[in-house]
């Protein structure tokens, strides 16, 4: 028999804990939004190479984004159960990791930018231009690791909120910065590009610097130096989440910065144009990411606990509810078509890549959000990481990204072409989604 949802303390639980993380995500996207138009009033090619050059950090985040994830995983039901004691030990193995990884990419954009930028293009222009960013955005990323540790553990402990607040001061704190110190504000010279890094560095340090204090507070997780090294069970669970959401990671991060490479090779108009769409891409998706954080939360919740009907009622409703979702933010992309055109300076060639790329998109957007709540939401929230890297595997690298090559560099297709070919995937899986939904495989208790 299938259980009875409480409506009003669904989506009152939903609400509370999606809108800030809506808001979270919407906050983060706008310094990227920011970045590309700010930079992209003053010319086309520093707009570029900016996001070009962000794609470095993209793929940092499928890395921290993966233990964060395993570690919001397993503490959302720990949470469930009452076990604060585990969820220290599980914060630790999460700053352990992203500690690591920060490090190798602050290195990397140290040493080798040239390298890592002609990974998404051949112009000189634009690697000398990006390459000037990653040496001093590189600092930022040396700290985003424990940042963001201490805002995926404040999600989970019912403290969403804060993290909120402390994430959207930092972003705030970007874009007056950005302005500041990309257009020479208050006697300070104009950088352009090397401005947008320094602003992106100072609002990580303001970032970190904020979850200290706040998590000094009464009622918060902080990480126990006594309790350093977990139980080898523990550590076991741990990597048991991480390495199919490291595997999923990988597999979409660099797939979806290989797209971006591909159109990059195609030319600047193209690669512009996918630059602001992009952009706006994120921040439409903000919504979509906020319920699917919360799906995971909700239904991590009551399995953890051990109420597993109750997380499976929960997790089916909140698949019908990412179909409306998508179709909802399919119009918004259709609706504000226009406006993008009119807000970018771009060439006649790039405008009409993007009016064509962001028709594309309409389509796209269905797929995106029911993906993102029912697999990294639901699915995930009961420990079912695994369909997420075997659905990419099969759906962007098998048939996506190998289409979006042959028809870029061997059959020589239009660029609009070969941007639908790096949409496809996300339409392409929603059939086998839903058939994986219905096996119930992720309604299950991961607590010890």
């Amino acid at each position: 028999m299938d259980h009875v949802i409480d409506k009003r303390v669904f989506y009152k639980k939903l609400w509370t804990l999606a809108l800030p993380i809506a808001f979270q995500s919407l906050m983060a996207s706008a310094v990227a939004a920011g970045d590309a138009f700010m930079l992209g009033r003053i010319a086309q090619s520093e707009m570029t190479a900016v996001s070009l050059a962000s794609q470095v950090q993209f793929v940092q985040n499928m890395f921290i984004f993966a233990v964060t994830g395993a570690g919001s995983i397993l503490g959302a039901q720990y949470f469930g159960k009452g076990d604060t004691v585990t969820l220290k030990k599980i914060f630790n193995l999460m700053i352990r990791f992203t500690t690591l990884i920060s490090i190798i990419f602050f290195l990397s954009c140290m040493f080798i930018p040239e390298v890592l930028m002609m990974a998404f293009t051949s112009e000189p222009v634009l690697i000398g231009i990006g390459s000037d960013y990653l040496r001093i955005a590189g600092f930022s990323y040396l700290i985003m690791g424990l940042s963001q540790s201490y805002l995926a553990m404040m999600k989970v402990s019912d403290h969403v909120l804060a993290s909120v607040i402390i994430s959207s001061t930092a972003v705030v704190g970007n874009i007056l910065l950005n302005a500041v110190f990309i257009f020479g504000l208050f006697g300070i010279p104009a950088m352009n590009a090397r401005g947008a890094a320094i602003a992106t560095v100072m609002a990580r340090v303001i970032e970190l610097t904020l979850c200290f204090i706040v998590a000094s507070g009464k009622g918060h997780i902080r990480p126990n130096i006594r309790i350093w090294l977990s139980e080898k069970g523990l550590t076991k669970d741990f990597l048991k989440q991480l390495f199919p959401l490291l595997g999923g990671s990988l597999l979409w991060g660099v797939g979806f910065t290989a797209y971006t490479a591909i159109i990059g090779h195609m030319g600047e108009d193209a690669s512009a144009a996918n630059s602001v769409v992009a952009v706006v891409r994120e921040l439409i998706c903000c919504v979509c990411n906020g319920i699917g954080s919360a799906a995971a939360i909700m239904v991590g919740n009551e399995l953890g606990a051990g109420d597993l009907e109750k997380g499976k009622a929960y997790g089916l409703k909140l698949k019908n509810l990412s179909w409306i979702i998508g179709f909802a933010s399919s119009g918004v992309v259709l609706a504000v078509t226009p406006l993008i055109a009119n807000m970018v300076k771009l060439s006649d060639k790039a405008g009409e890549y993007l009016t064509g790329m962001m028709l594309i998109t309409v389509l796209y957007m269905i797929g995106r959000c029911v993906n993102t709540i029912t697999i990294n939401g639901v699915l995930d929230g009961g420990g079912d990481t695994v369909f997420d890297m075997y659905s990419l595997a099969v759906s962007m690298w098998g048939i996506a990204l190998p289409l979006a090559l042959l028809g870029a560099f061997a059959f020589d297709w239009p660029v609009l072409a070969v941007f639908a070919c790096t949409c496809l995937d996300e339409v392409g899986k929603i059939p086998w989604v839903m058939i994986r939904l219905r096996k119930y495989k992720w309604v299950k208790n991961l607590t010890r």
